[in-house]
């Protein structure tokens, strides 16, 4: 029995690893690439066979000292994620925490209306979300980009299905001791609440920080673009600047990568409590 159980386990692990090693290969191609002259990429593409004598350190050189455009897009990026990403937890959780724990007239309805609207896909939401943009004047603004974000039907059924799972009976004995129901929630319960918090900040972070079509729509200006749209003016039919292009899209993935280790002790637990409740 246990000897079964250690092949399997070690099968599984030399299966997972194969698996793993496939899904990194785009992101290999995407390094080793960054450091080939941009005029070997605009004759060969990018790919895994690379001439070790032509690698080099131009790219980035070029993107830190003389590609400043970049920065502004990333700069934008970084605000519209982090404001996103807190915002969208501070909401989206009270919004869960408040169906899953209290018992008021429509809470089932209202949670019903958060399913349908999670099975909705958001390109039928873009054209009315985009007419209320401009009734409220806030077109090519930050605010266009993070509105739609920032009570994320997805992460209020995420927080309601892990709230279900907090002893209410701590809530009856904080209000016998005289707190108010925000104290409850923000010194009792928050804390609970910590992986669900972490799960959902890289969710949030990752779709903030890559999403395209939308900020496409509502941002008009070069310098509010966020880094997908910077990058993909960057292809023309007048020419494709790779120096930027290529460097820049790796040092995309360094805020995902920093976000994920800060929060990934509490990611898997987040998930695995957070989707088993009934």
């Amino acid at each position: 029995m246990i000897k079964n159980y250690k092949t399997a386990t070690v099968i599984g692990t030399i299966f997972f690893a194969i698996i793993s090693f496939i899904a990194l290969f785009p992101i290999l191609g995407l390094i080793i690439s960054s450091f080939r002259p941009s005029s070997d990429l605009m004759r060969n593409g990018m790919s895994l066979t690379f001439n070790l004598g032509e690698l080099n350190i131009d790219n980035y050189i070029y993107i830190f000292t003389e590609a400043g455009e970049y920065w502004q897009w990333y700069g934008n990026s970084l605000i519209i994620s982090t404001l996103t990403i807190f915002l969208s937890l501070f909401f989206s959780s009270m919004v869960g925490y408040a169906l899953a724990m209290y018992d008021f007239k429509g809470r089932n309805f209202i949670f019903i209306l958060v399913l349908f609207i999670i099975m909705v896909p958001f390109e039928i939401l873009m054209l009315p979300l985009y007419d209320l943009m401009i009734d409220l004047n806030l077109i090519d603004s930050y605010f266009s980009v993070m509105l739609p974000l920032i009570v994320a039907p997805i992460a209020v059924f995420f927080f309601r299905q892990y709230a279900l799972g907090l002893p209410k009976a701590l809530m009856d004995a904080a209000r016998i001791d005289g707190a108010t129901e925000y104290g409850i929630y923000y010194r009792i319960m928050m804390p609970l609440m910590l992986p669900s918090f972490a799960a959902m900040a890289i969710l949030q972070g990752l779709n903030s920080w890559n999403n395209f079509l939308w900020p496409l729509l509502v941002l008009r200006s070069n310098d509010m673009f966020t880094l997908p749209i910077g990058l993909a003016t960057l292809l023309t039919p007048y020419g494709n600047n790779y120096d930027v292009l290529i460097a820049g899209s790796v040092m995309t993935i360094i805020p995902i990568v920093i976000l994920f280790l800060f929060f990934q002790r509490y990611f898997v637990s987040g998930l695995t409590v957070g989707g088993v409740k009934g």
